[in-house]
């Protein structure tokens, strides 16, 4: 059985590793078949695909897209998409823009509640050209000393009601799906545990997922418990959705899981990759 991971970043987006680093490293950890989902941006798939060739991994074309569904934030991964595909090149690019007003409207935030400098020190974390989102925002916070780590840093500062917190409209989701699909990928709503839905909305978010040709939900990701794991393998076999499986793993230090060291799925799911020839 091949070591699949379908969901992890890299410094094109707000991991630590290069593409190359991150390939090399999916490579030591045994990891047979890669996605690279970078947060709106596809910018790193041609030199991971590089290495990958190099160290024998399966490269999967992959993107997660920010999506606004009924007010709340939610993240849709495409699974093999073409990158060169014009309506989800310029859809990512709207998003991006997005993200340097959104990342300006933190900063403010932040200054004023006396935290000086964020902006600035959040583009250092992110590099020079690259996309800008709040995780460049806690590494900044954790290095100045306002958090001891990234997950109180967000809890203290970057959601609702805290003092870095900035609203922000994305994308539609039937965008998001549409670009997915039009560029020949496979949607999949990621880490579906993490959103704040009541059962009758998740129930409708997941219907209204499958209307537009959504296709499959993460099951076993970083942020789902157990539990969790196994109750999204219920829903995907209900509504007829197939199952994912991905680290979201950022880098060493900050991911809970390392690539390629999840669970495997539970054997009543159907794969996102049951009919990909190239991985079975």
């Amino acid at each position: 059985m091949p070591n699949i991971d379908l969901h992890c970043h890299s410094t094109v987006s707000d991991g630590l590793l290069t593409p190359t680093q991150l390939v090399k490293h999916a490579a030591a950890r045994g990891v047979d078949v890669l996605a690279l989902t970078d947060h709106d941006d596809i910018g790193g798939l041609e030199e991971a695909r590089r290495i990958a060739a190099e160290k024998k991994i399966t490269l999967i074309n992959g993107v997660e897209i920010s999506v606004d569904w009924r007010g709340q934030t939610l993240h849709i991964v495409g699974l093999n998409i073409d990158p060169a595909h014009l309506q989800l090149v310029r859809g990512l690019s709207s998003i991006r823009d997005g993200r340097t007003v959104r990342a300006c409207k933190i900063a403010a935030q932040l200054d004023k509640f006396g935290i000086h400098g964020s902006l600035e020190g959040a583009y250092a974390h992110a590099g020079e050209g690259r996309l800008i989102g709040r995780t460049h925002f806690a590494r900044f916070l954790v290095q100045q000393g306002y958090a001891k780590d990234m997950k109180s840093v967000f809890k203290k500062y970057l959601v609702k009601g805290k003092p870095g917190y900035a609203p922000h409209q994305w994308a539609p989701l039937s965008d998001a799906v549409a670009w997915i699909r039009s560029s020949g990928g496979r949607a999949v709503i990621a880490h579906p545990a993490r959103y704040k839905l009541g059962k009758d909305a998740l129930d409708e978010l997941l219907l209204e997922f499958l209307a537009l040709g959504g296709e499959a939900v993460e099951v076993i990701t970083a942020s789902h418990t157990p539990e969790q794991s196994l109750l999204f393998a219920r829903h995907s076999q209900r509504m007829g959705l197939l199952a994912s499986r991905g680290s979201d793993f950022h880098g060493p230090g900050e991911s809970y899981f390392d690539l390629g060291r999840m669970p495997e799925l539970p054997p009543n799911c159907t794969p996102v990759w049951h009919d990909w020839n190239r991985v079975m």
